[in-house]
C-alpha cells in the first residue's frame, strides 16, 4: 500500500518564533594566524643588532622585529635568510646620525615557506599598526634606493632620512693615499659607504671616470673629503649632492629641495631646503 503524500509532505505549521537552530559564523584565518605570530614573537626576548647574535639565527625564511631604545620600530620579513636583511639593517644603522647601534635590538621566528603567501609580515604590521607602534614601517625606512624621481623631492621631516640622516663623516676603511683613476675611487666608496652613493654611469660618464684621476691625500679619510675630491676633478655642471638618506653625483643643474650640501667644483656649502647658488656663481 502506498502512502498518502499529505503524510510525506506535512501540512505548513506556524514558523517558529525563535532562530536558535541556526546562525552565521565569519571565520577570520588570518586574524587568528596574526595572533598566532604575535603570540609567538611576544614570547621572545630581543638580542642586541650585533655580529654575533645575527650569526645566530639559522638561515631560514620569516618574520623579525627591529627595536629601538626598547620600542618596537619596524617588522620585516625574509624570503630566504633572515641574517642576511638583519645584516642589511646593521650596515644602513650603522652610517647614520642620531642613533647607535647599542640601541638596537631584534627578535625572529622562523615561518615554513608555504606559509609565506598569506604575507605573515603583513598580518603582524597589520595588528601593530593599530595601535601606534612600529613608526619605521610607514617612515622610509626601507634598504632600496628609493630612485632617481625621488632626488628633487622634499622630504617629510617624520621621513627616517631626516630624523637619522646619513653620516657625511663617516670614514671609508682602506683609503690608501695617492693617485687613483675616479672610476676606482666611485667604486671604491660606493662599496665602502652604509648608505647609497648613486654616480651617473653611462657612456661618457665611465668614459670621463677612466681618464680622471684623484690624489688623496692622507687626510682625506671621510666621505666628506671623498666628495670633495670628486667634484673638484669634474667641470660643470657636475656636483656631488648629499640627500638627508643618501648621495647622488651627475652633471646636471636641478632643484634639490632637500639637499643637505653641495659639492662644487672642489667647494662645498650646507643647504636646508633650497640649494645654494653662491658656489657654482663663482668664476
Amino acid at each position: 500500500m502506498k502512502p498518502r503524500m499529505d503524510s510525506l509532505f506535512p501540512k505548513a505549521t506556524t514558523p517558529p518564533t525563535h532562530d536558535h537552530h541556526h546562525a552565521e559564523i565569519k571565520l577570520s584565518i588570518t586574524k587568528a594566524l596574526g595572533d598566532q605570530l604575535s603570540r609567538s614573537l611576544s614570547e621572545l626576548e630581543p638580542a642586541p643588532l650585533d655580529g654575533p647574535h645575527i650569526e645566530s639565527v639559522r638561515r631560514l625564511p620569516g618574520v623579525y622585529q627591529l627595536w629601538h631604545e626598547n620600542e618596537l620600530v619596524y617588522i620585516g620579513k625574509a624570503d630566504r635568510a633572515i641574517p642576511t636583511r638583519l645584516w642589511k639593517h646593521h650596515r644602513k644603522l650603522s652610517g647614520r646620525i642620531g642613533i647607535s647601534l647599542e640601541d638596537m635590538a631584534f627578535t625572529a621566528l622562523y615561518v615554513e615557506e608555504d606559509f609565506s603567501a598569506v604575507a605573515p609580515e603583513k598580518l603582524l604590521i597589520g595588528r601593530f599598526q593599530e595601535s601606534g607602534a612600529i613608526p619605521w614601517n610607514n617612515n622610509g625606512f626601507g634598504i632600496n634606493d628609493p630612485g632617481k624621481e625621488r632626488d628633487t623631492t622634499i622630504f617629510d621631516e617624520t621621513h627616517f632620512d631626516c630624523l637619522y640622516p646619513a653620516n657625511l663623516d663617516f670614514k671609508i676603511p682602506e683609503m690608501k693615499p695617492g693617485e687613483h683613476t675616479l672610476e676606482d675611487l666611485l667604486k671604491k666608496t660606493k662599496e665602502s659607504l652604509p648608505y647609497n652613493f648613486r654616480y651617473a654611469n653611462g657612456k661618457e660618464a665611465k668614459e670621463l671616470y677612466a681618464k680622471t684621476t684623484v690624489t688623496i691625500t692622507p687626510e682625506a679619510q671621510t666621505a666628506d673629503d671623498v666628495f670633495l675630491l670628486i667634484s673638484s676633478t669634474l667641470p660643470p655642471p657636475w656636483r656631488v649632492v648629499a640627500l638627508p638618506g643618501y648621495v647622488i653625483l651627475y652633471p646636471r643643474e636641478a632643484e634639490y629641495k632637500s639637499a643637505r650640501r653641495i659639492y662644487f667644483k672642489g667647494d662645498r656649502a650646507d643647504s636646508l631646503c633650497n640649494i645654494p647658488t653662491a658656489i657654482w656663481e663663482r668664476g
